[in-house]
């Protein structure tokens, strides 16, 4: 591709060197320069990308994208701009000539309920014929074949790219989760959606967005995004009525064919008469279009909130009542989302992702619904995030388990101890607490212990890692999977 068509409608600052060159394509790690590749120079969090043009030249690179002034680069072009993450995001879509144009695409954020939300409208899409395409925590998805996740949503080039093996391989609709860091660092940028939902928005990720307003900003940014491009006249958007921010969503996408979803507001798609168990969740399915019964595989009130997300959605694009029930239907669990660990014992093994205060009280509120005995909690709190929610959590944590026992996460580059004592201060002292948590750092002796403490009709939870394989330590990356940790003690005779 020409450079010159390349850099039309990206924001520059200037071209030094040859604009007419032939780009054979992008890359921001100069580790995956190839031959004629344009290399842009990210400052990242870590390092910065400015620092390794030398090695991007020697594997090839025809240019580079900077945004401060390099040293003479004798024979390379060099396009300066004011921000490198947009101008990656800018030739990222040029480059793969907007492959978001060329097929449906759905954007679901909030802060939890994405990954269900998304794997719901998936199974629905499927049940109406469509071949679908997923972008998520879990897995990159083209049909049933699965791809390795780094991001949330990944970086743009990642995601132009990926689209547009979408596009190759007759993705109809694709559905993706949308995350704040995504929106913050344009990875989205110039990505055109025919819908957004949100789901719902609590306390996540102050580590990076400094305050609440930032992180709320960041993610009404995809609803704004909604009106933008091709797609703007069309655009619909689905929003949980019942958060306390839904109205500043439905304000973000004022103009819009809004559907709005909840429980105990006005909203358009309602559930009523629902009923819990250990097995899942039944509810009336109320709406303007239709009235049904809708059975869900998995228990909890987050559940019918995830459901209502998708059957708006399903309500959106015109998809059948029959098909939007069924698709419900086939979804047996997510994995790592309220997966139970089952190898014959007489109690319940639950394995969740909560992480935030908010995700931690929705399943232990589940819990508390079907638990015939003691709930007994393991869970701690990641390293480099954000520290204020960590005595939450622990509040939260004694408030409604039984045993709690308080472990490592995902440490990173902090102390797991020192983690481990801010959860403390906000339990420590408090009578009602006293006699009720165990410390344990090690992860593995820590599920060992909560598994060989439990008794007939015990309820057991695993929280913050989910479908996590490893566990991120200061200096390196280790396998690691709270399910199959579990296993392994369930196997080994704790029955």
């Amino acid at each position: 591709m020409n450079l010159n068509n390349l850099l039309e409608g990206v924001d520059l600052i200037e071209i030094i060197g040859d604009s007419t060159i032939e780009v054979t394509g992008l890359a921001y790690d100069s580790r995956q320069v190839k031959p004629g590749n344009i290399f842009v120079c990210i400052k990242g969090f870590k390092s910065d990308g400015h620092n390794y043009i030398a090695d991007a030249c020697r594997r090839g690179a025809v240019g580079v994208v900077v945004e401060r002034t390099v040293d003479d680069l004798d024979g390379l072009t060099v396009i300066k701009v004011p921000d490198s993450r947009l101008a990656l995001a800018q030739l990222a879509v040029r480059f793969y000539n907007f492959p978001s144009q060329s097929l449906g695409l759905i954007g679901v954020t909030g802060t939890n309920g994405k990954t269900t939300t998304t794997y719901l409208i998936e199974s629905i899409l499927q049940e109406n014929g469509k071949k679908t395409g997923l972008i998520g925590t879990i897995a990159n998805k083209i049909g049933n074949k699965s791809f390795a996740v780094e991001h949330t949503t990944p970086e743009s080039l990642d995601l132009q790219q990926f689209l547009k093996k979408m596009v190759k391989e007759q993705v109809e609709w694709a559905v993706m989760e949308v995350s704040s860091h995504a929106l913050s660092l344009h990875r989205v940028d110039e990505t055109y959606y025919d819908l957004a939902v949100f789901t719902n928005l609590t306390q996540d990720h102050l580590d990076f967005h400094l305050d609440f307003d930032n992180y709320l900003e960041a993610k009404l940014k995809l609803f704004r995004m909604l009106k933008k491009g091709p797609k703007g006249k069309t655009a619909k958007a689905v929003i949980n009525l019942d958060d306390f921010y839904g109205k500043d969503f439905i304000q973000a996408a004022e103009g819009l064919d809004i559907i709005t979803y909840g429980i105990n507001s006005s909203a358009q798609v309602k559930a009523k008469e629902i009923k819990i168990t250990s097995k899942g969740v039944t509810f009336t399915l109320v709406s303007r279009e239709w009235t049904d019964k809708i059975k869900l595989n998995t228990p909890g009130l987050f559940s019918v909130y995830n459901a209502l997300a998708a059957i708006s959605v399903g309500l959106a694009l015109n998809i059948p009542r029959e098909k939007i029930i069924a698709g419900l239907s086939k979804v047996k669990g997510v994995p790592g989302r309220f997966e139970s660990i089952d190898c014959g014992q007489d109690f319940g093994v639950i394995v969740d992702y909560a992480h935030t205060p908010d995700g931690l009280e929705n399943i232990l509120q589940t819990a508390k619904q079907f638990a015939q005995r003691k709930i007994i909690l393991v869970f701690g709190c990641g390293g480099d995030r954000d520290k204020k929610k960590r005595p939450q959590m622990g509040q939260i944590a004694l408030r409604y388990a039984d045993k709690c026992i308080i472990t490592s996460d995902n440490p990173r580059s902090e102390d797991p101890l020192a983690i481990i004592e801010d959860i403390l201060t906000g339990i420590r002292g408090i009578k009602e607490f006293e006699g009720k948590y165990t410390v344990i750092p090690d992860r593995k002796e820590a599920i060992f212990y909560a598994i060989s403490e439990a008794e007939k009709d015990d309820l057991v939870i695993i929280a913050g890692k989910g479908h996590e394989n490893y566990q991120i330590l200061k200096d390196k990356t280790i396998h690691f999977d709270d399910r199959e940790v579990a296993r392994e003690v369930l196997k080994g005779g704790k029955k």
